[in-house]
């Protein structure tokens, strides 16, 4: 593995668009139809539990109907090649699917619930499967919290921002797919590569990302796909 070049990939939610979810911030974004306030906030979180619940229930039922797409599987195969590390800033479980071994999530996974008094306490993570996606308001943690989505709410400290920085540090080739870079901490993250590093950004529509950036501007399969023959010549 140590002479394999490393090559970390930052994911949004431009990867899992072609899968068929939804992204937050487009026109006929989740945002259009639920108030971020209500659904994704800490505050939204002690004003109504059950309907923040009944939200998360309801994106796991849309996400265990997904499946991977040709881009999360491109770059599930780099790792042929090359050392790979996922960051992805999706809940969505599309990169583990797709056969990634390693992925970083930053913004909480889907598929998880935790206390809700102290979220990172692994005691009290739980992960759901297809048969028990589904969690019946007031239900309790062990600690005797509510159980809450294992997401990072808006306002929240994003836990694992400094591991995926490391990982860039380390980088030898980055690979930026489907995020328009302006969602903070994550879009920080750029600026971890070294110097000399190729960068390569995989997004339809144009985005400013500076001069050392080369962007394909395609979505995330055509795109991958590009990327993935140059690779691995």
């Amino acid at each position: 593995m140590r002479d394999m070049k490393k090559i970390v990939v930052l994911t949004g939610a431009g990867m899992s668009v072609e899968s068929g979810l939804k992204t937050f911030r487009d026109a006929d974004g989740l945002w259009e139809e639920y108030p971020v306030a209500q659904v994704a906030t800490h505050e939204g979180w002690e004003a109504d539990p059950t309907l923040v619940t009944k939200f998360y229930n309801m994106l796991r039922g849309k996400c265990l109907n997904v499946k991977p797409n040709e881009g999360h599987r491109l770059v599930a195969r780099l790792e042929e090649q090359y050392d790979v590390t996922v960051v992805t800033q999706n809940v969505d479980n599309l990169h583990e699917k797709a056969g990634s071994t390693k992925v970083i999530h930053l913004h909480g996974e889907l598929m998880k619930v935790c206390s809700s008094c102290d979220v990172d306490d692994p005691r009290y993570i739980k992960q759901l499967g297809p048969d028990d996606y589904e969690v019946e308001p007031g239900t309790k943690a062990g600690d005797g919290s509510l159980l809450r989505p294992y997401i990072v709410f808006f306002g929240e400290a994003v836990p694992n921002i400094s591991i995926a920085a490391d990982e860039v540090q380390e980088a030898d080739i980055l690979i930026i797919i489907g995020t328009s870079l302006v969602v903070y901490p994550a879009a920080g993250l750029i600026h971890y590569a070294r110097p000399g590093v190729p960068i390569y950004l995989i997004d339809p529509n144009p985005v400013s990302a500076g001069g050392r950036v080369k962007q394909i501007q395609k979505g995330a399969s055509e795109g991958m796909k590009e990327l993935f023959d140059l690779l691995m010549q």
